[in-house]
């Protein structure tokens, strides 16, 4: 639980694949990792705003046997150290391992921290003391919209990744996000703008 005592943060959510990194199917090997363009100086300039940075992901690879927990931190802990030499910091990265039709029994589940579900989200929060209202999630996919959208965040879908070409036939109004852009770079325009 965040300490009450401390002015809570605002922060920017982040989906790891096709926003951060390059989309690639089973991310299991560190050398898969392809930070997308820009993505370091954007994560300099929302911290510089005074955001927190953080990464939310589904990584059902694990649900399907291909790589252990650790496997993905390990991935992700090169993530944070690559971003960091280029001046950028992300606070903390937070994956679900889980699946509804997971090979491996032990993730087998309905759960609420795979988004659509809100609680990683939740979990950041608690954890990293933030204020959802004050905060965005920025996603390439309608489940990141959706997962924002839960949990009161501002939402941002960038057209980086593949995630954004299925949004037309899954649209729901009650879902639209906030906004709609190209890539990183406008949305750093957006939150200097809305993000007061």
């Amino acid at each position: 639980m965040g300490d009450c005592s401390l002015k809570l943060q605002k922060a920017v959510f982040l989906d790891r694949d096709g926003v951060v990194i390059r989309q690639v199917d089973f991310l299991i090997k560190p050398r898969q990792l392809k930070l997308l363009p820009n993505v370091g100086k954007v994560i300099k300039l929302l911290n510089h705003f005074g955001f927190l940075v953080v990464v939310i992901t589904n990584q059902p690879v694990v649900a399907r046997g291909l790589i252990k927990p650790e496997g993905i931190d390990k991935i992700h802990t090169i993530l944070i150290n690559r971003l960091k030499k280029q001046g950028a910091k992300i606070e903390a990265v937070y994956f679900c391992p889980h699946h509804p039709n997971a090979t491996l029994k032990k993730y087998r589940k309905r759960c609420r921290c795979r988004k659509p579900g809100i609680g990683l989200i939740i979990k950041a929060a608690k954890d990293l003391n933030i204020n959802l209202k004050k905060s965005f999630m920025v996603g390439d996919a309608l489940i990141d919209i959706v997962a924002g959208k839960r949990a009161g965040l501002k939402t941002i879908l960038v057209k980086t990744g593949p995630g954004h070409s299925r949004l037309d036939k899954l649209y729901k109004k009650k879902f639209k996000p906030d906004f709609i852009t190209k890539n990183l770079n406008e949305v750093v325009r957006i939150i200097k703008k809305y993000g007061k």
